[in-house]
């Protein structure tokens, strides 16, 4: 089951980016700028996790925080450009799973966010496919699939977001984002590697779908 993430951000420029990489991580991401909208959404259909911003129109993000708090635990991931302590201990008081301060990258943001979930016991849905990004390894139907660390990278990418078309571009800036020497010949190579082990493991399923002239997504069962 894909994970539905909140992003309860005020700043359309930094909402943006968040969701953008929340998606090209395998999420599913909605975004809200309003803080009472949100709190309603997430007690209507509670999503796996809410990265929730501290300065929001309305209700603001410590008003949401408590009450979502008095109705469960639903993983919090709070925003903020407020960095003095008194706001950092009252937002974990209340009950944050973690806080993260502007300015801040998007990928350590998206980091944090599987951090929480997988103390929730979160792991990906793949029909089969068991990843461990703690440990870069995988295992289909239980058996362990011997992979580079490379090779771990695209597979990860690519499966958590089944049916998703990731081009060549795409994938090199999600595995390679510090190479200099990436390449497509490269990334082409580790796809075909992938291939062959993946069908050691089971023949009758086309894993990874090329599609002509675009790139590659991953086939779930």
């Amino acid at each position: 089951m894909t994970q539905g993430i909140f992003v309860v951000e005020d700043e359309p420029d930094i909402a943006s980016v968040l969701v953008d990489y929340l998606h090209a991580a395998g999420f599913e991401a909605r975004h809200f700028f309003d803080g009472a909208l949100a709190l309603q959404a997430a007690l209507a259909a509670p999503p796996s996790l809410v990265l929730l911003d501290l300065m929001l129109p309305g209700l603001d993000g410590l008003q949401v925080l408590r009450a979502l708090r008095e109705r469960g635990n639903l993983p919090v991931v709070m925003l903020t450009a407020r960095v003095e302590e008194v706001d950092r201990l009252l937002g974990l008081e209340l009950g944050a799973d973690d806080y993260i301060c502007k300015p801040f990258s998007p990928r350590e943001v998206v980091a944090r966010v599987k951090a929480v979930l997988r103390r929730g016991g979160w792991t990906p849905a793949t029909g089969g496919l068991q990843l461990d990004e703690a440990q870069g390894t995988a295992r289909l139907d239980g058996v362990a699939l011997e992979l580079t660390r490379k090779e771990f990278g695209i597979l990860q990418a690519l499966a958590t977001r089944p049916g998703r078309i990731f081009s060549r571009a795409q994938l090199l800036d999600l595995v390679y984002p510090d190479a200099l020497d990436a390449n497509e010949r490269a990334l082409d190579s580790h796809v075909k590697n992938l291939r062959r082990k993946l069908a050691a493991c089971d023949p009758s399923h086309e894993w990874i779908r090329s599609v002509y002239g675009v790139g590659f997504s991953f086939e779930g069962r």
